[in-house]
């Protein structure tokens, strides 16, 4: 997860810092959101040997099947050596496309040594909670299912079909995903719960501003390799492969793809300039969103890396190998590119463009890349922007909403791939200092819950009337 329309940013939200909304409570969803979490957590759903997202699937189903839905209602399927789950809550108007609720259970790895506590055994500390799946994505799942669940407990008759879904391979091959996009290509869009999210500030710990995902970039992994006949390293040859690589690289490295933007990523520079420290990034940021022309300005973000991914496609050396022998010259050398595209463009387009970048025949490209689609951005939704405006409002008054584009790979890809828009939607708050998704002591803030159940509560029971 990561930060997360233009016209739907609607200009009377205000840019104070709000207070989180005083809300009813709701005891039996706040307890099960921490005990499902702590649960799922618990559960090891790694890829690999004694992966147990299966495991994860039925703790998931039975808290489904004991809050209402029909074992029948249920389908958890395995795949390899993972599984996914799909659970439809039937509406009164069949016409109706569904609302799809949709999240991963899978983890990245985790080793104990590494870390300060077990990653598998949960542990609460001073309000946060920690263990691998904190903020990726256990406790945003585990959230939004006790939401719905308490949906259907106070008696609430959707018009709409609701279906939460969780892929199980979401951080590697991605193979759930598309499954489970292709069986929901009827819908009529996706909350996300695994995108978006909100900042607090460093100091005070109140809410800054909450920013939601509209897009984002296309994961694709190129591999550059030269071979020739090598021989004696006493008889060297002009056509060394290393050479002719190391030439490559140094001008994919000093490559600089077109700047461009869209209308989410322009609202993201209008909107997140203010709330950029450093004076001369939000002056930049200004003036990229009126012109993304702007050199000057375009330097200046693209010598940030926080801002730099944002601008367009950006296309990186991230491995490299060569040679069989000190004393032999290389028959062969090798480099992984790694991209990141602007929607928009398809990774065979962006192949020749490195060809093109190259500009030497025996260099040879090829598309290695595993897991990834292209997809569009999805388009701008006023029914959406409002519901989501006041679940924000009720949640969080006054917080600043903000779009964005992830420049990393969720599930939405696939839903947008077949044509379904997808969201990133999560209402989990968190400081930059403690952002830990994929790393060491990953952890999340348990003060996300309360407000988390208003906005859920709000957002589906509006988007599913």
């Amino acid at each position: 997860m990561g930060l997360k329309f233009r016209f739907i940013l609607v200009a009377s939200v205000a840019l104070s810092v709000p207070a989180v909304a005083k809300d009813a409570n709701y005891p039996k969803a706040e307890a099960q959101t921490l005990d499902l979490a702590q649960k799922a957590i618990a559960i090891r759903s790694v890829r690999g040997e004694g992966n147990r997202t299966a495991d994860v699937a039925k703790l998931f189903g039975d808290a489904l099947i004991a809050g209402g839905w029909s074992a029948s209602d249920i389908e958890i399927m395995p795949v390899d050596d993972t599984a996914y789950l799909i659970a439809t809550w039937k509406g009164s108007n069949a016409a109706l496309k569904p609302l799809v609720i949709s999240g991963h259970m899978d983890v990245v790895e985790a080793k104990r040594e590494d870390w300060e506590r077990d990653p598998f055994v949960p542990v609460v500390e001073n309000g946060i909670l920690f263990g691998r799946g904190a903020s990726d994505m256990k406790f945003d799942g585990a959230l939004a299912l006790s939401t719905l669940i308490e949906l259907r407990r106070q008696g609430y008759k959707p018009r709409r079909t609701i279906v939460i879904e969780f892929s199980g391979d979401e951080e590697t091959t991605m193979k759930t995903s598309a499954i489970i996009a292709e069986k929901l290509k009827n819908a009529e869009l996706v909350i996300n719960v695994d995108g978006g999210g909100g900042a607090l500030d460093e100091a005070t710990g109140k809410p800054l501003y909450w920013t939601w995902q509209g897009a984002e970039k296309t994961y694709a992994d190129y591999r550059l390799e030269v071979t020739n006949a090598g021989g004696h390293s006493s008889a060297p040859r002009p056509d060394n492969a290393i050479v002719q690589l190391s030439h490559a690289l140094a001008k994919v490295g000093a490559y600089k793809f077109t700047a461009e933007q869209n209308d989410i990523t322009k609202g993201y520079f209008e909107k997140a300039a203010a709330f950029t420290e450093k004076a001369e990034i939000a002056a930049a940021m200004r003036a990229f969103a009126a012109n993304p022309a702007d050199e000057k300005a375009l330097a200046t973000l693209r010598a940030d890396p926080s801002m730099v991914g944002k601008v367009g496609t950006t296309c990186v050396p991230t491995m490299l190998g060569g040679g069989h022998a000190e004393n032999a010259l290389p028959q062969r050398a090798w480099a992984n590119i790694n991209c990141r595209i602007f929607p928009g463009h398809s990774k065979e387009a962006i192949m020749a463009e490195l060809g093109q970048v190259v500009g030497d025949p025996a260099v040879k490209i090829t598309d290695v890349t595993l897991g990834s689609v292209a997809s569009p951005a999805s388009p701008l939704r006023a029914d959406l922007m409002s519901a989501v405006t006041k679940a924000m409002a009720k949640s969080y008054p006054g917080v600043a909403l903000i779009p964005s584009q992830a420049s990393g790979a969720s599930d939405s890809m696939w839903f947008r791939a077949v044509g379904v828009p997808s969201y990133g939607l999560s209402p989990a708050f968190s400081k930059d200092s403690e952002d830990f998704s994929h790393g060491l002591n990953e952890r999340t803030r348990l003060s996300n819950i309360r407000p988390g159940i208003t906005y859920y509560l709000s957002l589906i029971t509006d988007l599913s009337k």
